[in-house]
């Protein structure tokens, strides 16, 4: 290496460890932050016909909030109908590449996005990305827990951080896809337990049933992903959840930072549309979302989920992406993720 390319090397590492310094837990917790909002105005009549495009496959967090969006747009007079389109793969980029695409410049399709979507453009650098779609409104906030199979030795967080410590790649941890918040967090809760984040043995899968089924096989030792994924499991006794990844407890369970486990993350999900939709379209798209999250409907699906209402749109959601988007990638160098 020549003294130039070494320059430019420690540099690098230089500015990604001044990264990580400036992303304390409230940094990480940010993604839960709920802005004020004002009273949501009545609903315009978007389309007869809505589409709903969810680079997800059924079942997953996305999907939930797609249709639950869906059904509550529906409610408060924006559309007559609201059709819904599946593309699952790699983080969301397969479906944000086919929507940017297909619907780039369709005033009727909204797609689904946010922090799962970020980490994989930041690890797949991939020719379509954030920046060909616009943001409407972040939507909600949910908090990833950490789960074991019933049979598993680990009992709670200190079991967890003294293993990861003690051999990190003889604990797999399974989750969502690579790069994804459930990647990124893993590797901050290796970090917490002074483990090295480098060392982590992590198993992408495409939703929450496979990392269940995963870990009930023993195909994983340690799984993440939201409550409502695992909350069935957990009733069933099939999981036993060791933390949240929240500030303090939540779903009946204690946060990793009450248990001395110094690691938090939200998991937000929001509304975007394409590129080519006029600011007009755009506002009107805004207030349509805006009365149906306040509908009763898409109420009672975040108590249902026990999702946490994240209201954030214009200026203030792209500033915050944008710090999204810093983090993750400061992650995948930290974690020495590859596509």
């Amino acid at each position: 290496m020549t003294p130039l390319s070494r320059r430019k090397a420690l540099a690098h590492a230089a500015l990604a460890a001044t990264a990580w310094t400036a992303l304390t837990p409230a940094a990480w917790a940010q993604a839960s932050a709920t802005a004020a909002r004002p009273t949501a105005p009545k609903a315009p009549k978007l389309a007869g016909t809505l589409r709903i495009v969810i680079p997800a496959n059924p079942g997953g967090g996305w999907d939930q909030t797609g249709r639950a969006l869906g059904v509550a747009l529906a409610a408060v007079g924006a559309a007559d109908q609201i059709e819904y389109e599946n593309i699952g793969g790699k983080g969301g980029t397969i479906g944000l590449a086919k929507y940017a695409e297909k619907y780039g410049n369709d005033p009727n399709t909204l797609l689904m996005g946010g922090m799962v979507m970020v980490g994989a453009v930041a690890l797949q650098k991939p020719a379509v990305d954030m920046s060909h779609i616009q943001p409407i409104a972040r939507l909600t906030s949910d908090y990833l827990v950490a789960a074991v199979a019933a049979k598993s030795p680990i009992k709670n967080t200190k079991d967890l951080a003294d293993a990861m410590r003690a051999d990190l790649r003889a604990l797999p941890v399974a989750g969502g896809s690579a790069g994804g918040v459930d990647h990124i967090f893993a590797g901050v809760l290796a970090r917490a337990s002074k483990a090295k984040p480098e060392d982590l043995v992590y198993k992408p899968f495409p939703g929450g049933s496979e990392v269940v089924d995963a870990l009930v096989s023993g195909n994983a030792a340690v799984g993440l992903s939201g409550y409502s994924e695992f909350s069935d499991a957990i009733a069933a006794g099939k999981l036993r959840a060791i933390g949240v990844s929240s500030r303090r407890s939540a779903f009946g369970l204690p946060a990793f930072r009450e248990q001395g486990l110094d690691a938090t993350m939200a998991n937000w999900r929001g509304v975007f549309t394409g590129k080519g939709v006029p600011s007009a379209r755009m506002a009107e798209m805004l207030a349509a979302v805006e009365a149906a999250t306040a509908h009763e409907s898409w109420l009672r699906t975040l108590k249902s989920n026990r999702w946490e209402p994240s209201w954030l749109t214009g200026k203030d959601l792209a500033e915050f992406m944008e710090l999204d988007l810093t983090t993750a990638r400061v992650m995948v160098y930290l974690l020495k993720l590859k596509a």
